[in-house]
């Protein structure tokens, strides 16, 4: 049988994200130009751009490596126990501020509802706290506290609420951000599929894109198309032309020149439409099937 490399990155693209370029430099063109004209009709783009979109799930673990195995058995069996009285009062808003002096004012949840979804029911569960290497999970403290998290547009202090569990040298905390001042993680268009998961800035003009592709591929270059909103990027690969070629991807790195400075426009992927993030430890992949509002 004659296994193609374009046939491999379509088995890879649940995965990993992988996508086809178009063949000819119009069809990238017109593609550029579709997906341009969707992210700026996109009810997705105020979120992205203007408001707070998490890019991490709203509770945050302790440190595992320093935490008893019974805990995560409990927490992935929901065995909460709530052994404290609960601040009844409402918090204030709270200022998110960004890198780039954006700010954005946010309701913040009360610690019942931040408690709410902490100890809400996991969909995986294996069972209701099996009967070994499973104890519950007693908070027997509570205090407001701010953590770290990545979004759409860069680290940001956020409010927390944190519950201290008996046994468990780290509290457990949830980000206490109302969740209806969030936005979620954007969809591809209708049939599209990723090939460039990342860039990095080099220079004002220069971007290096992460992409993936098969091993019996070749990259001719990589095209971009540019508005004064968004910068559309993708990569020329084809597939070589071999008779058996095994089922691997391939991640590497390409440069790609601006006409004018990228400064605050969104680069998005030509294959699915979506906006990608400069290289870092978050991958938008990991959440585009898991909006982390509802973790």
């Amino acid at each position: 049988m004659r296994m193609r490399a374009a046939a491999v990155l379509v088995l890879l693209t649940t995965a990993c994200g992988s996508a086809r370029a178009p063949v000819t430099a119009e069809e990238f063109i017109d593609r550029a130009r579709e997906v341009a004209d969707h992210w700026r009709r996109s009810a997705e783009r105020g979120p992205w751009t203007a408001g707070f979109v998490p890019l991490r799930n709203l509770t945050l673990e302790p440190d595992w490596k320093h935490t008893p195995h019974w805990v995560g058995r409990s927490a992935v069996n929901s065995a909460w126990k709530l052994e404290t009285a609960l601040p009844a009062e409402a918090p204030a808003p709270a200022e998110l501020r960004w890198a780039d002096g954006g700010t954005l004012s946010v309701p913040v949840l009360t610690a019942a509802a931040a408690y709410a979804g902490l100890s809400k029911p996991k969909s995986f569960a294996d069972e209701k706290c099996p009967a070994e290497g499973c104890r519950p999970l007693r908070v027997v403290a509570v205090a407001r506290g701010e953590a770290t998290m990545p979004s759409s547009r860069g680290d940001v202090q956020v409010p927390t609420w944190e519950f201290t569990v008996e046994g468990v040298p780290e509290p457990f905390r949830r980000v206490a951000v109302d969740p209806a001042a969030m936005g979620g993680p954007p969809r591809p268009l209708d049939g599209g599929i990723q090939e460039v998961s990342a860039y990095e800035v080099r220079a004002p003009t220069e971007l290096r894109l992460s992409y993936l592709h098969g091993v019996c591929d070749t990259t001719y270059g990589a095209r971009v198309h540019e508005t004064p909103e968004v910068v559309v990027v993708d990569v020329d690969v084809r597939p070589d032309d071999v008779e058996i070629c095994p089922a691997v991807g391939k991640t590497d790195l390409i440069g790609v020149t601006l006409r004018e400075p990228l400064g605050r426009r969104v680069v998005l992927d030509s294959g699915s439409g979506i906006p990608l993030l400069p290289r870092s430890g978050v991958r938008l992949a990991e959440f585009r099937n898991h909006d982390p509002r509802r973790s």
